[in-house]
């Protein structure tokens, strides 16, 4: 059976030009870039044309990129740093649709004697600006906020917020894990101070990713060791991953400056335009038109969301019903329920994401047996029977 893989924004196919890029560094080239002979040099010239990459795709310079293990190593690293470095502001503010790598590191800091502000979102996931900036202060010391939702793909208006707030002496930090590759960006433009990137989201392996550091803005180091990321992340580098990252940054600047994700919004609008029209009850959650070009998320009314996964699992299709990190609960996620979409859409909402890799025959089939699906689905629901027997009458 051939994988239909429509969960992108769970984590990415490793670009076969990534792992070419990789290899060597695995075997014949495994010098530590830290040694002075020329054998661990050359390997250190490597990973500086991979970090020269990272900070070509978001606009930055090569000093500004820190490597990390993982995009939720980043935002904590970053958060964290951002406290630290501002003891006497006991204040931060996030939004309520935050992927669980901020989510639950705020809950956690509140229990420190931390005020969160979490700022909420409309029905259609777009951020309340007017409540966010009416809750800064001079004691507030961090705001973090995603570019892009994990779930419903919606863009937060990060330029314009950073514009508002870089006066204020307060660090900007955005989880910008779902943006980078899929959207153009250029860091001196948006302002922010720190950004957060990882590469299992852009076509390179798991276990390696990047925190964006703005020249001049205070940093505490979260690992502490060496002086390996110029003192700013200890430890022997990740170099095999870091040249797939840097390799992958390379592939994904190539394809925005091609416009390849307008070829992914228009097989994603072709699934969503579908599905809609061939199952009735059925809407899209977020705003159709701030949101990335290669995720669609679909509520299907009366039904339960993991069995809808089970059952196309059996042709051969993946995707999500909510973030792959709170997978294994019944409840509805965090970010549909902040955007008040109702209980009997909200549990049976599926998120379809897009990769460079998605062919149009792929579309043709989860279209073909997805109604299907919905149909026997909805056929042994009794809340189904009774939206029926009421819609009738």
């Amino acid at each position: 059976m051939n994988v239909i893989y429509l969960d992108n924004n769970a984590t990415t196919k490793v670009a076969p030009e990534v792992v070419d890029a990789m290899l060597p560094y695995l075997s014949e080239y495994y010098g530590n870039p830290s040694s002075m002979h020329s054998f661990g040099g050359d390997v250190a010239e490597k990973i500086k044309e991979a970090r020269e990459n990272v900070a070509n795709l978001i606009g930055a310079t090569a000093d500004e990129i820190v490597f990390t293990s993982c995009g939720t190593e980043s935002d904590s690293t970053a958060i964290r740093a951002a406290v630290e470095s501002n003891p006497d502001r006991k204040h931060i503010v996030t939004s309520r649709v935050e992927h669980p790598a901020v989510k639950n590191l705020y809950e956690t800091l509140s229990k420190k004697g931390y005020r969160v502000t979490f700022v909420p979102v409309d029905g259609q996931g777009n951020l309340d600006l007017d409540y966010l900036y009416s809750n800064l202060s001079n004691d507030t010391a961090v705001v973090s906020l995603m570019w892009a939702n994990n779930e419903t793909g919606v863009i937060f208006p990060i330029e314009e917020i950073s514009q508002k707030i870089k006066d204020r002496g307060i660090v900007f930090h955005t989880d910008a894990v779902q943006a980078v590759g899929k959207l153009p960006i250029d860091i001196n433009e948006t302002g922010v101070d720190l950004l957060s990137l990882s590469g299992h989201k852009l076509h390179a392996p798991k276990g390696i990713g990047v925190l964006y550091i703005r020249k001049g803005t205070k940093f505490s180091p979260f690992m502490i060791g060496g002086h390996q990321e110029r003192g700013r992340r200890g430890g022997t580098e990740n170099v095999a991953s870091i040249v797939a990252l840097g390799k992958a940054a390379e592939l994904a600047q190539k394809h925005l400056d091609e416009d390849g994700y307008a070829h992914i919004g228009q097989l994603r609008d072709k699934l969503e335009a579908a599905l809609l029209t061939r199952i009735s009850h059925s809407m899209v959650n977020g705003d159709r038109e701030h949101r990335l070009l290669n995720t669609t998320s679909i509520a299907y009314e009366y039904v339960v969301g993991e069995a809808v996964l089970l059952m196309m699992n059996e042709h051969g299709i993946c995707a999500s019903s909510g973030s792959a990190c709170t997978s294994g609960s019944l409840e509805p996620s965090h970010v549909l329920r902040a955007m008040g979409v109702p209980f009997t859409a909200a549990h049976g909402s599926i998120r379809y994401s897009l990769s460079r890799y998605t062919t149009a025959e792929e579309i043709d089939v989860v279209i073909e047996k997805t109604p299907p699906i919905i149909e026997r689905l909805r056929s042994m629901s009794p809340f189904w029977k009774e939206a029926v027997k009421l819609a009738a009458v």
